[in-house]
């Protein structure tokens, strides 16, 4: 049951990620990031395909290197996330304990974002 729930979410996952490829407002890495950690525990086909897909690989190749995110990735998921919740708090929601929840996963999805090693980040630039 675990290993379904996993492939399901990762699936979904994997559609928004690719949907994202084409729609600026979702982040793509991220979500491919979360098919890698659902598949990996799932499905090693799937696990594989987005390794190796020419269209989706780049996106977490550095990632998966050990290399980290690239700067201009992890702003942008940063900016789209919170663009998208502050849209949603400010016309969608109406609930105050709905508000606080957003903002509060916006916070750590940004905070964790941003702490993940940046790819790049240990050249020296002259």
């Amino acid at each position: 049951m675990k290993k379904i729930i996993l492939i399901i979410i990762g699936s979904l996952s994997l559609m928004f990620g690719t949907i994202g490829i084409i729609l600026p407002v979702l982040p793509t890495t991220p979500f491919l990031l979360l098919s890698l950690a659902c598949f990996v525990k799932s499905s090693d086909r799937l696990y594989e395909f987005i390794l190796n897909n020419k269209y989706l690989a780049p996106y977490v190749a550095d990632y998966m290197s050990g290399k980290g995110i690239p700067k201009k990735a992890k702003k942008k998921a940063i900016l789209l996330i919170w663009l998208t919740i502050g849209f949603s708090v400010i016309f969608v929601l109406d609930k105050l304990i709905f508000r606080i929840m957003l903002f509060t996963i916006a916070s750590i999805v940004s905070i964790y974002i941003w702490t993940r090693k940046t790819a790049g980040a240990d050249k020296n630039i002259i």
